[in-house]
């Protein structure tokens, strides 16, 4: 099945419609739209404030889930080719613990007190800092050039001003990948559109829900609860908008550029 979701700045409402379906190289997207490129890798025009890249950190196609980051870290916690395997004896060095707050960079895990990102006293070392700087940008770090995270508010832009169709797994236009095809609402742009593949996320030494569940990471920290970042995630009936993670969890990363 293929599901259509349509959202607009200006309507909260979802119209829903349902009609039957059927390695990193970052200049081979087969035949999907491209519209430049920004240090080779491609990117998307959709008419927004900001261009989305065509796959994600890690992948080599829009149909690829690449790899899974801790919010604020540029490296994942496993070996290289176990992003989506029990990586069990794989593990890189201090990291046995998966995605858990004691494998986390910016936690002092003796007190749990934050050492960077955040604005609370009682939670740890206080520097106001709610975006995370291009060294802790994983985008920005393994891409290169202008490259970043989005930030929540792009997110949500992007679930705002863009038709959302969804396809289950076996489907033959993504080669059998479920997830969701994000198509431009805005005048002149409606031939554009991403796929936003099913990536599931990792908690732990687990990996929940690939092939239902998609979770991306935002560059934006959730300033309230400084232990988390705004996240955003979709299943098959409901897209977004942006909400609370624990940092430690291993997310993915699709990356933006001017």
């Amino acid at each position: 099945m293929r599901r259509i979701i349509f959202l607009s700045a200006i309507a909260a409402l979802s119209l829903l419609t349902f009609c039957g379906c059927d390695k990193e190289n970052p200049a081979d997207n087969g035949d999907r739209p491209q519209n430049g490129s920004n240090n080779g890798y491609q990117y998307i025009d959709l008419g927004l404030s900001v261009k989305w890249a065509t796959f994600n950190v890690g992948a080599t196609r829009p149909e690829e889930y690449g790899d899974y980051f801790a919010w604020g870290e540029t490296e994942p916690y496993y070996e290289t080719g176990y992003a989506q395997e029990d990586p069990q004896a794989h593990w890189n060095e201090g990291k046995s613990g998966g995605y858990a707050w004691s494998s986390y960079k910016w936690l002092n895990d003796t007190n749990n007190a934050l050492t960077k990102y955040n604005t609370k006293s009682d939670k740890g070392t206080v520097d106001n800092k709610t975006v995370l700087d291009p060294e802790d940008d994983v985008a920005h770090v393994r891409w290169g050039g202008s490259w970043r995270m989005p930030s929540s508010a792009e997110w949500d832009e992007l679930r705002n001003n863009c038709i959302w169709i969804w396809y289950d797994s076996g489907n033959t236009e993504f080669n059998g990948v479920a997830g969701y095809k994000v198509t431009s609402n805005k005048d002149g742009y409606t031939d554009r559109y991403i796929f936003i593949p099913t990536v599931g996320f990792r908690g732990g030494t687990s990996l929940f829900d690939v092939g239902s569940y998609g979770s991306f990471w935002s560059s934006s920290l959730d300033a309230d609860h400084p232990y988390g970042a705004w996240n955003f995630d979709f299943d098959s009936s409901a897209v977004g908008p942006c909400s609370y993670a624990d940092r430690c969890f291993g997310q993915s990363v699709r990356p933006v550029c001017p």
